[in-house]
């Protein structure tokens, strides 16, 4: 009988249960693990390393990086150094992944920001739109930017932006997010924040100092620039130390340390080194960062390896007898960098030798550029003795090529960075690689492929408004 009124019990609350309280009973059943709406902050991790990986990726930064501005080579599997480009590599890490892990993250980011009325998140989501736009027009000239991430809407064929448009928007979101940084209304996710740790004052001088260069980029075809870079310098927050500098935090162990790292050191990709120009402008200034930049070699020298040379493996320049790249560069934790104070300084030391702006000097600045960059390489004790030699102090009649063969210095393992100025000023003198497959250093990527079939008529107007679409395509400020 016992159990008999167990078993009754057990049943009339079951029908209380689900006859009787249906009431919230979907609140009661929503998975806490499982929320419909994600936080906006919780994106920002993943965008910032997503950015990182694809910009610091060997594939990418080293091979069309870093060894077409010649700061490193290769002693194996020359092909890219030679302008002989992978395809897919284009396709998956420079166009798919900036637009689908990048600018549309950040996309998403900044709606759900703006839907949690958080004025700071959505700050920084537009300055990793703003910066994801800047590196893909930066690399293909011409790109999908008003309707790009149209996807959902149905449009799946968008059209190209000329890149004067791009820019234009590009400075429209950096100034509203300039603005959105000084807000006091909402939070930036401090364990996220892989950059700046939610620090919304230095998100904001990021904003700012972005701006900046790519003003200067486009200081050549952008009428009114010199008011805007003034409006910069007084008015606005930009970076005042290396501890401002936008770089990614990594960690010790893969799969989060630094791409460099993970692809050389822990993939063994034993190949990449120093390149013969890096070390031998290094040693006619007697720039104590050699040792910092390159590692010996096997007879205890530093030597680096002239861009190109086909067959190589081979004797005269193996894995041994030439410099590998320096031990602090190789560093699981080194920063992804997306933009230093370094930088900045030589940006506006140029600024101020062409009277865009008439705030401090050009040698003020000049000096500040390469201050900047011995704090980070441990070298301060030897910068005063180093500015004070004649073929490094500046001078106004050399000082555009002094400013920009010091700032091709500093952004050493800047893979994109350095190639994209070096585009610019074409400073230092370069001749394309040896062996190379092109008839000069390529001035952008070609785009994708896969953009001839599933996008054809839009791909066909953007290269007819370039001129072509290949490696040697002089894109809108380059020309």
């Amino acid at each position: 009988m016992k159990n008999i009124k167990i078993f009754l019990s057990v049943i009339l609350a079951g029908s209380f249960i689900f006859n009787g309280c249906d009431k919230g009973f979907e609140e009661l059943n929503k998975n806490p693990n499982e929320p419909t709406v994600v936080p906006s902050g919780l994106i920002l991790g993943t965008l910032i390393a997503s950015c990182g990986n694809y910009t610091y990726s060997t594939f990418v930064g080293g091979d069309m990086g870093s060894c077409w501005s010649q700061q490193w080579a290769k002693v194996n599997y020359e092909d890219e150094e030679r302008y002989k480009v992978r395809p897919s590599v284009i396709q998956d890490y420079c166009w798919k992944g900036m637009y689908e892990d990048v600018v549309a993250d950040a996309r998403s980011m900044e709606k759900l920001a703006k839907a949690e009325g958080n004025d700071l998140s959505q700050g920084v989501a537009l300055v990793m739109q703003a910066y994801g736009f800047s590196l893909l027009t930066e690399m293909f000239g011409d790109i999908p930017f008003s309707d790009a991430l149209k996807g959902e809407d149905g449009n799946l064929t968008p059209k190209y932006d000329s890149q004067e448009s791009v820019y234009a928007g590009i400075f429209e979101m950096l100034d509203n997010a300039n603005t959105l940084l000084s807000s006091s209304k909402g939070e930036i996710n401090v364990n996220n924040d892989l950059l700046y740790g939610g620090d919304a004052a230095k998100w904001q001088k990021f904003a700012n100092s972005l701006k900046f260069r790519l003003l200067m980029r486009v200081s050549k075809k952008r009428t009114g620039v010199g008011a805007e870079l003034q409006d910069i310098v007084t008015n606005r927050a930009v970076f005042t130390s290396n501890s401002d500098d936008a770089g990614v935090k990594y960690l010790t162990a893969d799969p989060n340390a630094n791409p460099i790292f993970e692809s050389i050191v822990y993939g063994s990709r034993f190949e990449y080194k120093i390149n013969k120009v890096m070390v031998d402008m290094l040693v006619s200034l007697t720039d104590p960062r050699l040792p910092v930049y390159a590692q010996k070699n096997n007879n205890d020298e530093y030597r680096g390896k002239p861009s190109g040379i086909e067959e190589v493996p081979n004797k005269d320049w193996d894995y041994d007898n030439v410099s590998a790249i320096g031990e602090k560069y190789l560093d699981p934790e080194f920063p992804g960098f997306f933009m230093t104070y370094s930088e900045l300084m030589f940006l506006m030391a140029e600024a101020r030798q062409k009277n865009f702006i008439s705030t401090g000097t050009a040698a003020g600045y000049y000096n500040k550029g390469i201050e900047a960059s011995f704090i980070f390489n441990g070298l301060i004790d030897d910068y005063a003795s180093y500015i004070a030699q004649g073929n490094v102090a500046y001078n106004a009649a050399t000082g555009l090529q002094k400013i920009a063969e010091q700032n091709w210095i500093a952004l050493f393992c800047q893979g994109i960075e350095s190639w994209t100025e070096w585009r610019r000023t074409k400073y230092p003198v370069l001749t394309k690689a040896i062996d190379a497959v092109v008839d000069e250093i390529p001035s952008r990527y070609s785009y994708p492929v896969i953009e001839q079939s599933v996008n054809a008529t839009n791909w066909e107007a953007a290269k007819t408004a370039m001129g072509s679409d290949d490696l040697l395509t002089k894109f809108w400020w380059l020309k």
